[in-house]
């Protein structure tokens, strides 16, 4: 078995990468009736392949399969001169889980924060993400703020 590679995605990538993003929307209910539209994935994929957008996407690659995948954008903060790194999306499948995959994807992440000068990588997970959390709670820590969300539109 090969290394573990993280790299940013390609064009080619692109059959790959959405079954990942399909098993990531399932894992939160985004299917059926809820699912996103193919428009949201098919822009955010363009996004991720433009080198002048602040949305990234990488993947974790192992012997030539995708395992895992992590969104993450920069932006401008009222506290910080620097952009801040948010990690919107991590995801692996679940064959991988337990394997490193999260953790490498995680550091990954802060390592391209550290090089775009970002003073901070946060995240948020849903409560009931527990097994997540554990990985979580030793790589940051957890910031006690609850988020509210309005849907406009």
């Amino acid at each position: 078995m090969r290394a573990l590679e993280v790299r940013g995605v390609r064009a080619s990538d692109f059959d790959e990468w959405k079954l990942l993003w399909d098993g990531y929307n399932a894992f939160y209910g985004r299917t059926g009736a809820t699912a996103l539209p193919d428009q949201v994935t098919r822009v955010a994929w363009e996004r991720f392949l433009d080198a002048e957008e602040p949305m990234h996407a990488l993947v974790a690659e192992r012997d030539g399969r995708l395992l895992g995948l992590a969104h993450y954008l920069f932006h401008r903060s009222t506290i910080s001169i620097g952009n801040n790194c948010y990690l919107q999306d991590l995801f692996t499948v679940e064959a991988a889980r337990g394997m490193g995959v999260g953790r490498t994807l995680i550091e990954a992440v802060y390592e391209r924060a550290g090089q775009a000068g970002s003073p901070r990588v946060y995240w948020q997970t849903h409560h009931s993400n527990t097994v997540a959390m554990r990985l979580y709670d030793s790589l940051a820590e957890a910031s006690g703020f609850v988020v509210y969300r309005k849907p406009i539109v």
